[in-house]
């Protein structure tokens, strides 16, 4: 290790409070320091290159650094850095606006930095909007099983992890909770649309006693990221949106890991064919260059809170709302994310899943899965140090990937070739080998939701 790499892990050990991470773990783990990044790849201070197979937690689309983005920044940095969004405007973010309606046929975009304010902010939208037409005992949400939307207070709330949501316990108004439709939990001989449907009964029953004090259900469409990439059939999709039509009661789709492109469509209500009421947005929006996040609602939500009354408003704030460079940047990212681009993933990912059917035949994983861009498998181990131990081996052959509990995943960014998936499942696989035959670390174990 170089003085230079040794002074960076000194020093951020010293001053950074690093995210989703027991902090003791870096006395054995050391910290990967990054100073260079280009298309999927990582270089650390040691010069060690480290393919990037899960997209950075999800945010990268088209590459580290991409011409295109980095172009679009350097021109609005000219013009325009920052300017309050609260009574004036400026033409990155009304541009940005127009196209996401266009995309989601959703408008009256409200900005934010994160996935989680964007899930406090269509929480607050919703609730309040049945507020505002007299009807306030509609202030209640219902969510999935094992279903994540942030670490916010609110989103926590509405957030079906214990690892996450039991030491804040005391400050949530938690939501009501129903069965997951994860294909993985169906019974021998039903499919996953069976599963789906048997899912869409249970949330059928609770909306017909509950729907008078529930504002709104929120799902992550087709894909439950946090629960170790539990996909389930689009026919949930379907049945959710009529349920939520017939009751009254908002559908909030948190699209931030699913959205632009990650599920073979640019999101994932579009391969169910739903349209929901409000939509949250974030990860791949700038293409993982800035912080942004984004809440689109109908119309006829939009129009509870307009008024003369201020209080009838929608009083939410963040100081970079809407700010000018990361709007640009998204500008950017959906100017790659053509047509042409959804066709290209497609072949990858046909590629791809050739590439790691060595993978799918592992006699120690199971549930194999694919939707769009996101590959998962699930790890027959009772190793509560799996992920950490697998982490480190996947580091050893120069891949970044993290598995999420015992479920090993893949998510890369788009513009991955051959070369580099070859690099991805040959450490994979090696990674997976040596993690299986070795002896369990001593150390603490990684924090089991670790995406």
């Amino acid at each position: 290790m170089t003085s230079r790499n040794q002074s960076l892990l000194q020093r951020s050990r010293a001053a950074v409070w690093h995210p989703c991470t027991q902090m003791k773990q870096h006395e054995s783990m050391p910290l990967l320091p990054i100073v260079h990044a280009e298309g999927v790849w990582l270089t650390d201070a040691d010069g060690k290159r480290y393919l990037d197979a899960i997209s950075s937690w999800w945010v990268n689309l088209f590459g580290h650094r991409h011409p295109h983005i980095r172009a679009a920044l350097h021109g609005q940095l000219e013009r325009l850095d920052h300017v309050m969004l609260a009574g004036l405007t400026h033409e990155p973010v009304i541009e940005l606006s127009e196209r996401l309606a266009e995309w989601t046929g959703l408008g009256h975009a409200f900005y934010a930095s994160d996935g989680a304010s964007a899930t406090e902010i269509a929480l607050k939208m919703s609730a309040h909007s049945w507020r505002n037409v007299g009807r306030p005992r509609k202030n209640g949400f219902v969510s999935l099983a094992h279903g994540y939307h942030g670490e916010t207070v609110g989103a926590l709330g509405v957030t079906d992890i214990p690892l996450f949501r039991s030491a804040y316990a005391p400050l949530l108004r938690p939501s009501a909770v129903v069965m997951s439709p994860d294909a993985r939990g169906a019974q021998p001989g039903v499919d996953a649309k069976a599963q789906a449907e048997q899912a869409a009964r249970e949330l059928e029953g609770w909306l017909a006693a509950h729907h008078q004090d529930t504002a709104a259900l929120i799902v992550e469409p087709l894909v439950q990221c946090a629960a170790g990439m539990a996909m389930y059939h689009p026919h949930y999709l379907q049945r959710a949106r009529a349920l939520c039509y017939r009751h009254d009661v908002h559908l909030i789709a948190d699209e931030i890991a699913t959205g632009f492109g990650r599920s073979g469509e640019r999101f994932a209500c579009q391969v169910a064919g739903v349209q929901p009421d409000f939509i949250c947005l974030s990860k791949g929006l700038t293409g993982g260059t800035l912080p942004l996040s984004a809440v689109l609602t109908t119309d006829a939500v939009y129009d509870t809170f307009y008024d003369d009354d201020s209080a009838r408003g929608f009083l939410h704030s963040h100081s970079y709302t809407g700010n000018p460079l990361a709007c640009r940047a998204a500008l950017a990212t959906m100017d790659l994310l053509t047509d042409a681009a959804l066709e290209k993933n497609r072949a990858t990912a046909q590629r791809l899943s050739a590439a790691a059917q060595v993978l799918d035949q592992h006699p120690h994983l199971v549930n194999a899965r694919q939707l769009g861009m996101i590959w998962a498998w699930d790890v027959l181990s009772d190793d509560p140090s799996f992920a950490r131990r697998y982490h480190r081996a996947a580091l050893e052959r120069g891949l970044l990937l993290r598995p999420i509990g015992t479920t090993l995943y893949f998510m890369p960014p788009y513009v991955i070739d051959d070369e580099a998936i070859a690099h991805l499942v040959r450490g994979a696989l090696g990674a997976l080998d040596e993690t299986l035959d070795g002896s369990p670390a001593d150390d603490a174990a990684m924090l089991p939701a670790l995406a």
